[in-house]
Formats: structure tokens, C-alpha cells, sequence
């Protein structure tokens, strides 16, 4: 794959691919302090839960060693120091429930060993986690395209939101490098485009059949028998199996409901999240007016929610890296992700 790493660790340095920029220009952001991690997550330098997740990690480490080794000696003081920083990287973005997954992660392991090199391991555990889970999700998802299927995808779940391959461009990628012919369908995914910045990008370069459509035409491609299934990755499954993903999501559900498509749901084991029941408990992240408006002369107010929910119901099964579930999802994502996890 020629797609650049979201996100890159080498001899203590962080550098974060400036996902802002791209397709036109290919930049790192050096991050050397908690602020800057949180500045590069809130500002989406770095997006996608995985990737978010992976960056949250380390840059508390290079936080942290900025500090210097000294604190060390001083465990309750490295703590508390770590909570700190933990809890401001949290506010960055709510909705996306890796963040915190990570970061609390990184403050279990320091409780248990208040060093730098410990929270390091930690942060490099995480990152060769999500490369292990990435694939496993490609390996399982592998089955539900066949031969000459037109897939239509959301938004960014790519190699660019995680470690490598993506979540719901992993099977797309190994069916590719086995010489399968189909057709993928990016949607542009508005306000931001990371369709059609990033995904349309990176499926292109690795030398996919790739298609680029506006939001608003993927019903006319269904009723035209174009869609065979879609699927699309998520910020957070909440227990009963409702996704919540990039605003848009919802509608793609409804109109597979309609057409009779399978809708599935790309969700690393990461990703899930059984402490929050319902997707309507989740916080949605409400981004910059400005990032609807352009260079539109009117100034009216703006409704621009980064998420929405879609219900359980409206899910055909979920490609977990455990193996995917199917309806009952609430039985099954128990049986895969907290039963297998004991």
C-alpha cells in the first residue's frame, strides 16, 4: 500500500499525518506536548476512532516525557500529572469512544507502573493491537463481497483512520490483492469530504475501480441496481447494537432498508462499547458553523452535527475482529466482545 501512516512513532518522536491537507499535500505535525495532541485530534490533523485512539496514546507519552524522568521518583505526582493531561485529551472530540478507551488504558497501566516506559509499551501495545485487529476485520468481512459487487462506502474508514487497511476498506483491500474485480462507490461525505479527499484517494492509489458521487446520489444508484451492499465503519457501537458514525450514515441505513441492501458495520473490539446502552446516551459532537457556510454570503444559523445514530435495526451484521454478528446484534456483540474477552 503507498497510503501514508496516519500516525508515526520512531525513537520517542510523534508525527502526525496533517489529514487537513490532504490529497494536495502530504505533511507530518511533530507533537511534543499534551496541547498539541489535543489541537491535532479537536482540528482533525488526525481522525478516525482507531487513529485517534493511537495518537491519544502516545501523545501522553511524549507529554509525559517532557516532564522528565525525575517525576518518576515520585509516582503519586507521575499520576496525577498523567490524569491531568488524560483528561484534557478526552475533551478533544465526545463521540468517538476510542480516545478514551485509550487514554484510560495508558492510566491502568500507569497504576500498575508509574514510568515512561511503561506508558510507552503501553501506547506501542495499542498501536500493534490495531494493526492485528485491522486485518482480522478484512479477514472476516472478506466473505460478504463477491465477484463483480459495487460496494458503496461513508466517509473515511480507511488506512488513513487506524493503523493500516482500515476497518471498512480491509476487506475491500485483501479481496483486491487477490485479484477479485468489483466497484467501489465513494460518497463525498459533507461538510468535510473525507470521501473524497481521502477515501476516493486511497483506494485509488492502491489501484481500485473506484467511483466518486455526491452525497445525495446514492438512492438514484440503488434504485439503479448499482449497490450491492455498503459498508461503512463507526465511531461507537453502543450495548444494543446502534452504530454511531459520520453524519450520513443514517440516511445510507435507511435507503438499504428500502432497497432491501445489506448495511454492515465495520467495528474493531476497540470501538464497542457496553457501558453505554443506547445510542441516544451518546454525546454528539456539534463542529464549526463555518465548516457548512464556505464561502456562502448568508449567515444563518448552522446545524452541523459531526455523528448520527443509527439503529440497531437498520444494521445487517457487524464485522468485528472476532468474527461478525449478526441479529440479535445485542446477544451477539456480547457473545464476541465481552464473553471471547474473559
Amino acid at each position: 500500500m503507498s497510503t501514508p501512516s496516519a500516525v508515526r512513532w520512531h525513537d520517542g518522536k510523534l508525527l502526525i499525518l496533517d489529514q487537513r491537507q490532504l490529497p494536495g499535500v502530504v505533511e507530518y505535525l511533530e507533537i511534543d506536548d499534551v496541547q498539541g495532541g489535543w489541537d491535532a485530534i479537536n482540528t482533525l490533523a488526525v481522525r478516525g476512532a482507531p487513529a485517534i485512539g493511537i495518537a491519544a496514546g502516545y501523545t501522553l507519552v511524549v507529554a509525559m516525557a517532557a516532564e522528565g524522568r525525575d517525576l518518576e521518583a515520585k509516582p503519586g505526582q507521575f499520576l496525577a500529572q498523567l490524569e491531568q493531561y488524560a483528561t484534557h485529551l478526552e475533551s478533544a472530540r465526545p463521540t468517538a469512544v476510542n480516545l478514551s478507551w485509550a487514554v484510560r488504558r495508558i492510566c491502568e497501566r500507569a497504576k500498575r507502573s508509574a514510568n515512561l516506559d511503561a506508558i510507552r509499551e503501553e501506547a506501542e501495545h495499542i498501536h500493534e493491537e490495531d494493526r492485528a485487529i485491522c486485518r482480522a476485520i478484512g479477514v472476516n468481512g472478506r466473505e460478504l463481497i463477491k465477484p463483480g459487487n459495487g460496494v458503496l462506502t461513508h466517509c473515511n474508514a480507511g488506512a488513513l483512520a487506524v493503523s493500516e487497511l482500515g476497518t471498512a476498506t480491509a476487506p475491500l483491500y485483501l479481496n483486491h490483492q487477490q485479484g477479485m474485480p468489483f466497484r467501489v462507490y465513494v460518497d463525498e461525505t459533507r461538510p468535510l469530504l473525507q470521501g473524497a479527499r481521502l477515501t476516493a484517494w486511497e483506494l485509488s492509489e492502491a489501484g481500485m475501480d473506484v467511483t466518486l458521487i455526491c452525497d445525495n446520489m446514492a438512492a438514484s444508484l440503488m434504485a439503479e441496481s448499482k449497490i450491492d451492499l455498503v459498508i461503512v465503519g463507526t465511531d461507537r457501537v453502543t450495548r444494543n447494537g446502534d452504530v454511531i458514525n459520520k453524519i450520513g450514515t443514517l440516511n445510507l441505513a435507511i435507503l438499504c432498508a428500502h432497497y432491501g441492501i445489506p448495511f454492515y458495520v465495520a467495528c474493531p473490539s476497540s470501538t464497542y462499547d457496553p457501558e453505554t446502552k443506547f445510542g441516544h446516551e451518546v454525546t454528539i459532537e456539534q463542529r464549526d458553523p463555518s465548516e457548512v457556510l464556505g464561502e456562502s454570503a448568508a449567515r444563518v444559523p448552522v446545524h452541523n452535527p459531526a455523528f448520527d445514530v443509527t439503529p440497531v435495526n437498520l444494521v445487517s451484521a457487524i464485522i468485528t475482529d472476532r468474527g461478525i454478528a449478526r441479529p440479535p446484534l445485542a446477544v451477539a456483540l456480547e457473545r464476541l466482545l465481552i464473553e471471547n474477552n474473559d
